[in-house]
């Protein structure tokens, strides 16, 4: 039957579907949703109703050859929770519920691949055995064995960093320490556990990338939360080495390469749900750098009602997005949550009747039914090229990741013309800049006035924490820095965030976009065609309804969403 040959990548969804407990073509949807929300298979299974939690549980216990305990009625003392350090019980979803003298039993609620078995065996050091519980049970134990996130992690900042000083000798190397060295380093338990947890609390900490950067006398690691960084206790100098190797040996890198800069991916399971982290390593003087892009499709929203564009703009973007052909950017600097627009846009054309095509630098997300190529310059495989290869491919809609050259220009416009609906980007610093740079990189004017439709610009602002928000009249130079009269304001108080424990005392928690959208109509044609500068596209365009970037900022403070300051520094 075909619906068998559908292939089944997730561990628990496999045995289910080889024991004949889950229909194929049922565990392929599963999967289908698994990738596109970030649900844990498990939940996916119950909420749908495949199968219940009890039944569930059965499963995974003869497929590990134990048994289902109840935790809720089990007395577990706190010594037991020693043999588990607070950390490895939260990275894997396990607790302690018994200790030997060589082993540990650990309950758990989800079916683990092997690999993860063999892990938790070498970082524990000691023999271990399973027991299978409820979900919410083994949550509820490491919360009470544990305390919260933030009580632990310091303390096992300091546990580690002590370990860490200890294995020291036999961690640390010469710059011409050999593959295997390296390696061995790299797969020391205190090693495994530290880069373990620094995964973990930057996943915790809502965090889109994590950075390793070392110096001559010290080793920085820094998360950016909200387009802000913050710097983490940092690890002992001598250890930089043995953890990005780590990072390396995790994300499929060469270890022994310490010349060249290297791309790389990870897929982990962090606390039941699925995580990708994208690799990027530079040499420098005293080492290597190491940034991790956090990709949660968990926390990231890919529906366009979501990302907070005010209605009037939602309503005209939809309808332009639904248009059969022409060209559509999104501008902006990098981390302004381009991608994550247009994501969303194509996530809302994705149905059965429509072919998409996306040439991405890199991919960033798997998107199912949307055929994703990665841009390799390397190796020729540009824009161009691709983009000259998809219309050989019948598309519906084209989404080139960024319009970079003349050459890529001219062929998005071609593709236009032959009517395909093209998205792509550029980096420039408001709506109306985007056609002059087009004009710039030697693209007609009357090319451009025919197959563009519309420019939106973005920018991401801080959101208050909702917590610790506090309102407060302005003062008249604050308002006179956004524009604004005592007049137009009246009565409407501002907010700033006080500072609180949910927002890490920063007054911020999240981020929402302030847009700028300028439809290409006629009287804007016009001025394109006579090669008019920026700022008369620009009044052109307010003339005829454009909010600038500046007076959604003023929305968003008006509303109540983001502070003066947030909208001063982006827009």
């Amino acid at each position: 039957m075909p619906d068998e040959a559908v292939e089944i990548q997730d561990y628990l969804l496999q045995q289910l579907a080889s024991e004949g407990l889950v229909d194929p073509q049922v565990a392929a949807e599963i999967q289908e949703e698994h990738r596109r929300t970030g649900n844990p298979v498990r939940d996916l299974l119950i909420d749908m109703e495949v199968m219940t939690e009890d039944v569930l549980l059965d499963f995974i216990a003869r497929q590990m050859g134990t048994y289902v305990v109840d935790l809720a009625a089990m007395q577990v003392p706190r010594e037991v929770a020693k043999a588990v350090r607070a950390s490895s019980a939260r990275m894997y979803s396990v607790v302690p519920v018994e200790v030997g003298e060589s082993t540990v039993t650990l309950a758990i609620s989800d079916l683990p691949r092997p690999e993860i078995l063999d892990e938790l065996n070498f970082v524990l050091q000691r023999d271990v055995n399973y027991v299978v519980a409820r979900q919410e049970d083994v949550r509820k134990l490491i919360t009470d064995l544990y305390g919260s996130v933030s009580d632990s992690v310091g303390d096992m900042l300091v546990e580690l960093e002590a370990e860490l000083e200890e294995a020291g000798d036999r961690l640390t190397t010469s710059a011409s320490g050999s593959v295997i060295d390296l390696e061995q380093m790299a797969n020391q338990a205190p090693i495994i556990r530290f880069v373990n947890l620094v995964l973990y609390q930057a996943v915790q900490d809502r965090a889109s990338d994590i950075h390793f950067e070392p110096f001559e006398k010290e080793f920085k690691i820094r998360y950016r939360v909200d387009g802000a960084l913050y710097e983490m206790a940092p690890p002992p100098r001598q250890l930089a080495l043995p953890i990005i190797s780590r990072l390396k040996v995790i994300s499929g890198l060469n270890i022994a390469e310490r010349r060249l800069p290297q791309d790389g991916r990870i897929k982990l399971t962090i606390a039941g749900r699925p995580v990708d982290f994208r690799v990027s390593t530079l040499p420098t003087q005293f080492g290597e750098s190491v940034v991790l892009r956090i990709l949660d499709q968990t926390t990231v929203q890919l529906d366009l009602e979501n990302i907070g564009m005010p209605d009037d703009i939602y309503e005209t973007f939809v309808f332009d997005i639904t248009k059969p052909n022409g060209i559509i950017i999104v501008t902006g600097p990098t981390g302004s949550g381009k991608t994550t627009t247009l994501y969303a846009a194509l996530k809302r054309l994705n149905t059965i009747e429509e072919k998409l095509l996306t040439a991405e630098d890199p991919v960033e997300y798997d998107i199912e039914g949307i055929i994703q190529i990665p841009i390799y310059e390397a190796i020729g495989l540009t824009f161009a090229r691709v983009l000259r290869s998809f219309l050989r491919q019948d598309p519906d809609i084209i989404l080139v990741g960024e319009i970079r050259d003349k050459e890529t220009a001219e062929i998005a416009i071609q593709a236009s013309l032959t009517g395909h609906l093209v998205f792509s980007t550029l980096h420039t610093n408001d709506a109306p800049g985007a056609i002059t740079r087009l004009i710039d990189m030697g693209i007609e004017p009357f090319l451009i006035s025919s197959t563009l439709e519309a420019v939106l610009a973005q920018r991401l602002v801080r959101t208050i924490c909702a917590h610790c928000k506090t309102a407060y009249v302005p003062e008249d130079d604050q308002l006179s820095l956004l524009g604004l009269t005592r007049d137009q304001v009246g009565d409407r108080p501002f907010h700033f965030g006080a500072g609180c424990k949910e927002c890490n005392h920063t007054g911020y928690r999240g981020r929402r976009g302030v847009f700028e959208y300028m439809r290409i109509t006629d009287p804007i044609r016009d001025l394109v065609n006579q090669r008019k500068p920026t700022l008369v596209l620009r009044d052109k365009a307010i003339e005829m309804g454009m909010r600038t970037l500046r007076e959604d900022g003023i929305r968003c403070i008006l509303d109540g969403y983001t502070t003066v300051e947030e909208v001063l520094k982006y827009t």
